[in-house]
């Protein structure tokens, strides 16, 4: 008999980002490697999507970097328990440097999907919102009901502060929608959606 707790989450993952992306149409979104960038390139592409491919557990750091670069936009990071495990460190920075105009939303299934679907950390009794309160994000919470995302939408628009959420989805093995794997252009696109000339 297996020890690993059945998980909880009963969110819909690709309706709930297409319903935050939908509320939240003029944020700069990062999301994370694997299923959040499918998941957000299923919602619709846009230029201020800035679509990860590699860098696993850096979502949130990229996040840091560009709110701290763009103060005035909201910044919008839509990652896995997976990929936000591997970076769990770059909460307490995330926390040090205390942007104003950042959230963070996890998409926890409770497990790898990237690699088999095998059981993560966050199914195995890791709790991600006690960690990243931990690190002294006190904006911290758990979303178990899809009505919820207008909850992490005031966090976006208000630009009052780093904003964490643990979104509990179902641990289905979704079609895969992909975007671009072309770097260059990710990069050049999202720049030149910022104002600044292609590199």
């Amino acid at each position: 008999m297996s020890n690993i707790p059945a998980f909880s989450g009963t969110i819909e993952r690709r309706a709930f980002v297409k319903d935050l992306l939908d509320l939240c149409p003029e944020a700069l979104v990062v999301p994370g490697l694997g299923s959040s960038n499918y998941d957000v390139f299923a919602a619709g592409d846009r230029d201020q999507n800035f679509y990860m491919w590699g860098a696993m557990g850096g979502a949130a750091l990229i996040g840091l970097g560009l709110a701290l670069a763009q103060p005035s936009k909201s910044v919008l990071v839509i990652t896995g328990d997976g990929e936000q495990l591997m970076g769990i460190g770059g909460l307490a920075t995330i926390n040090a440097q205390k942007p104003k105009n950042l959230t963070i939303v996890v998409l926890d299934n409770g497990h790898f999907g990237e690699t088999g679907m095998q059981h993560s950390h966050s199914s195995l009794g890791t709790d991600l919102t006690a960690v990243a309160k931990g690190c002294g994000i006190a904006n911290s919470f758990k979303v178990r009901e899809a009505s919820d995302v207008k909850t992490i939408q005031q966090n976006v628009l208000a630009r009052a502060g780093v904003a964490f959420a643990q979104v509990y989805v179902k641990a289905d093995d979704l079609p895969r929608a992909l975007p671009t794997r072309d770097g260059v252009y990710i990069k050049n696109r999202f720049r030149q959606h910022l104002g600044f000339a292609p590199l």
